[in-house]
């Protein structure tokens, strides 16, 4: 009989990469879902300008992105997540002093810039100590580790509500102040351990800033995954971007209820990742996209008809299990795409769609909300239909060779002809 090993016995910065996505998971579930609220109430911000400081915060990370975002291929993982933790968690405490548009726009511009590499740089720190066959099992387990500091995050928040909605700034801050002191304490370099067996990656070497990021934009089959990614994830992120105005507008849910509703769903993702996972490990990646777009539509369909408490549950209970279901596929995909001494380069690229979902997403939804209170779920069903369709596709073709590679020998196959994304994959990794 087969046994799961022992956390002892797992490599040692892949196990801080969960803890650091853990901080990050909390420190983003306390700000979130209490930010527009504070915005309007205390800090004299108008309603129709909410949007645009969420987006000057992924205005942060989409302009320092191109510059710093394969940073870490050059200087290592370590320094850049010690540096971009302590940086992103100084930004949330500085918002607890914060007043006035202006002086928030410039805070959560800084911020952004400073988080533009700690995901990214996160999970290419996993991938290089692990092996391929097993990233999808650690980036489910990075979502789970996310969402576990989500359900924290808005419970610790809900109850500093009850004091000040600018409080709930402090505990988030100070987690990830902690996690970037933890990295500089434990963490060793990762960066020789991915190039261990990257033969042929020379030629990347000498690309820096734009141009290394480019040079992942310029793989077709990368531009492609990630434009379905930012449509996917634009209409999907209206949910937790206008969720709190929806229910807080129609009497419905509290500051602190909006608070305890985040962290239920978060709470879902804990339980149920690994286990909705592992029932779906057969499925193709079209399947599993599908399925997404089809709870995410049921969700909007749900909220479209009614801001009643159950429709809020039922919403927040659908659109996490569609992230259970595609979260893991993107990096993975991305992943094989990458060559070796690329890899944080391309996992940067694909923090930059997010980094749109999480600027246009907001920006877009509080604006068609601003307009009429159900606009957002109405114009939502549409967009999400098409985008799992195209986003299923398009990992389903990172799948397989590319026309080049059948024609063009090269020293390093796998940077032409990425192996197979490993779904299925066996939960178990005394089995693989």
């Amino acid at each position: 009989m087969t046994t799961i090993p022992s956390w002892r016995g797992l490599p040692r910065p892949a196990t801080l990469g969960l803890f650091l996505f853990f901080c990050a998971g909390f420190a983003d579930g306390a700000l979130v879902p209490f930010f527009p609220l504070w915005a309007s109430s205390e800090a004299g911000i108008p309603v129709g300008a909410i949007g645009l400081l969420f987006g000057c915060y992924a205005g942060g990370e989409l302009l320092a992105a191109p510059l710093i975002g394969g940073i870490a291929d050059r200087i290592g993982r370590r320094p850049v997540l010690i540096a971009s933790s302590l940086g992103v968690g100084a930004g949330f405490l500085a918002l607890f002093f914060a007043h006035g548009v202006v002086a928030t726009a410039l805070v959560l511009l800084l911020t952004g810039i400073c988080e533009s590499v700690l995901h990214p740089t996160i999970l290419t720190a996993i991938a290089d100590v692990t092996e391929p066959s097993a990233h999808p099992r650690w980036f489910s387990m990075a979502r789970v580790s996310s969402s576990a500091g989500q359900i924290l995050g808005p419970a610790c928040g809900a109850l500093l509500a009850l004091m000040s909605l600018r409080s709930v700034f402090l505990p988030g801050g100070t987690m990830l102040v902690l996690g970037g002191i933890v990295m500089l304490l434990a963490l060793d370099e990762t960066i020789s351990a991915g190039r261990a067996t990257g033969d042929g990656d020379e030629e990347y070497e000498e690309e820096e800033g734009l141009s290394a990021l480019l040079s992942a934009f310029r793989d077709g089959r990368l531009a492609k995954l990630l434009l379905w990614v930012v449509l996917f994830e634009v209409a999907g992120n209206w949910i937790e971007a206008v969720i709190p105005l929806y229910a807080h507008d129609a009497g419905t849910l509290t500051p602190s209820g909006i608070g305890a509703l985040f962290a239920y769903a978060a709470a879902l993702t804990v339980g149920l990742q690994m286990l909705v996972s592992r029932m779906v490990e057969a499925r193709s990646a079209l399947w599993l996209t599908v399925g997404a777009g089809l709870a995410t539509i049921l969700a909007f369909a749900l909220l479209a008809a009614s801001p009643a408490m159950l429709a809020l549950i039922g919403a927040v209970s659908l659109c996490s299990i569609a992230q259970m279901l595609v979260g893991p596929l993107v990096p993975t995909a991305v992943n094989a795409l990458a060559p070796q001494a690329r890899r944080a380069s391309y996992m940067a690229a694909s923090s930059v769609a997010v980094d749109l979902k999480d600027s246009l997403g907001p920006s877009i939804g509080t604006a068609l909300y601003a307009l009429a209170p159900r606009l957002p779920w109405i114009a939502g069903i549409p967009l999400v239909a098409i985008a799992s369709l195209g986003l299923g596709a398009a990992i389903g073709r990172a799948r397989r060779p590319s026309n080049d590679s059948k024609s063009k020998p090269s020293a390093r196959p796998e940077a032409v002809n990425p192996p197979e994304l490993p779904v299925p994959w066996s939960p178990n990794p005394a089995t693989e």
